[in-house]
This record gives structure tokens, C-alpha cells and sequence, in this order.
């Protein structure tokens, strides 16, 4: 494939990194080492992909576009320590453990990709990703913000999130509409907070978020009975008048094993 020739798939979300000294500085970020095991979501046209096989031990590369995938095997022949696999990321199962995710994400799946590697997590030890800068933000949110959800605190369970620097818009092409941010997820070695049941604890968050703007007396209802969240603000000290969005992991954890004891 002539590369000139190429044109990106808006579809497959192909927004290519394009400024050096940002590839630099993500580069140095992550903190490479002849040691690592480091598998790259999207290397699209393969910039990236050049300093992890100098860098690192090892590196898949994971490319869901044929066209893309044809061209890096051919770019990339000499190199012993790189394989180039042209599957969708999120039916990738990581083989090999303390595996470092790298990868400039498409922004229409970014937090199913997360969430797939987050289900991974026995085998990772850190994610570096680039995203939409707003999705980030939501990311590292704290309660009693906006931007705090239920993705907030599914992602902040199990990583200790860090947005480490912004990124314009026009460091990318095609140029998208939005900037974005890379971000550090370190895989935490225990959860955020210890629970008794963690099916549980989740369900109770997804149905207080799913009507966030409502008391959780209101929203607990469709789990537990209106004596036991007479019981719950008397046993836990939280105000069932509280919005979900006032909550910490650590309040939702003791709500959680609070139904969990009923």
C-alpha cells in the first residue's frame, strides 16, 4: 500500500497522531524499559509503534484495519520483538501478565475499551491512553462535580486515574472536533474500597446513576425497602437525601454492604 494514498476510515474512528514532540512526551511518560511487555491499541500508521519496538521487550500491535495492518508488517519486517495483529481490540485476550497498554483510542468506544482491559486486569499493570479530553475529565471526577458517574467510579475501583497532559485538537489528522487528554490508569493491587459483594455494589451504583438527579431514598427503593433506608441512614450515617453524585466509593461501599447484610 502506498501510504500517501491513504485515506483514514471515519468509521474505525482514524484520528492519527501527527505531532512529534507530543509523541515525544507520551513516549517519555510511560516509562519504558527492556523489560516491558507492552501491547499498542490502534497503531494506525505506526509512529508510536517505532519507539516501543526500540524501547521495549516486547510489543503486539494490535490494528483493526487490514489495509493498515498490511502496510505495518511490510514496514516493520526486520524487527523480531514486534507482532502485528489485525483483529478488533475488543475481542483481544492479553496472554502475558504486567502487560503496559499503550494506544491513542478511537473516542465512539473509549469506555468499552477501558472496561475490556479493566476485566483484564490480573495481566496489566498500567494503561496509558490518549482520549477525548471531556471523557477523561469524567474520568478522574470527583463527587459533588458534574462530570462524576458511574463510569467515574467504575474506573476509579479499580485504577488510580491521571489525566498527565492535554492535547489539541490539532495535533491529530483528520483534525477532530474535540481536544483530548493522555491519561495514566495504574491498575490498583487491591480495589479502592473493600466490599462484600462486588455484583452488588455496582448494580447499586448503575441505579442511582441512572437517575442521578433524584434523592438515593428515592432510587433505592427499586433494591431495598423504605424501613431499611430508614435503617441504612441510621446504621451508615449517609443522608438518604443525598444525590448520587455526593457519594464516594467509600459511602457507596457501605451502602453496598449494608443491602448486602438485609
Amino acid at each position: 500500500m502506498n501510504i500517501a494514498d491513504f485515506f483514514p476510515k471515519k468509521q474505525l474512528g482514524q484520528n492519527f497522531l501527527i505531532d512529534d514532540n507530543i509523541r515525544r512526551k507520551i513516549i517519555q511518560a510511560c516509562n519504558l524499559s527492556k523489560e516491558d511487555n507492552v501491547l499498542e491499541i490502534g497503531p494506525g500508521l505506526g509512529k508510536m509503534t517505532k519507539d516501543l519496538v526500540i524501547l521495549a521487550k516486547d510489543v503486539i500491535a494490535v490494528e483493526k484495519d487490514k489495509r493498515l495492518t498490511l502496510y505495518l508488517c511490510e514496514l516493520f519486517k526486520d524487527y523480531k520483538n514486534l507482532k502485528i495483529l489485525n483483529q478488533d481490540i475488543l475481542k483481544y485476550k492479553i496472554k502475558t501478565k504486567n502487560t503496559k497498554i499503550m494506544g491513542n483510542i478511537p473516542y465512539n468506544i473509549t469506555s468499552p475499551i477501558i472496561e475490556h482491559f479493566i476485566n483484564q486486569k490480573e495481566k496489566i499493570s498500567v494503561i496509558y491512553i490518549t482520549i477525548q479530553k471531556e471523557v477523561g475529565e469524567r474520568i478522574v471526577a470527583s463527587p459533588g462535580t458534574k462530570d462524576y458517574s458511574s463510569f467515574s467510579l467504575f474506573v476509579q475501583y479499580h485504577t488510580i486515574p491521571e489525566i498527565k497532559f492535554l492535547i489539541s485538537r490539532g495535533c491529530f489528522k483528520p483534525q477532530p472536533r474535540v481536544d483530548s487528554c493522555f491519561l495514566e490508569l495504574s491498575i490498583r493491587d487491591i480495589p479502592a474500597v473493600k466490599v462484600k459483594n462486588e455484583e452488588l455494589f455496582f448494580k447499586i451504583i448503575r441505579t442511582c446513576f441512572n437517575q442521578r438527579r433524584k434523592m438515593i431514598s428515592n432510587t433505592l427503593k427499586k433494591i431495598i425497602t423504605a424501613q431499611k433506608i430508614t435503617e441504612l441512614s441510621q446504621q451508615t450515617g449517609i443522608n438518604p437525601s443525598n444525590r448520587p453524585e455526593d457519594l464516594s466509593l467509600e459511602e457507596f461501599g457501605r451502602i453496598a454492604d449494608f443491602v448486602q447484610s438485609c
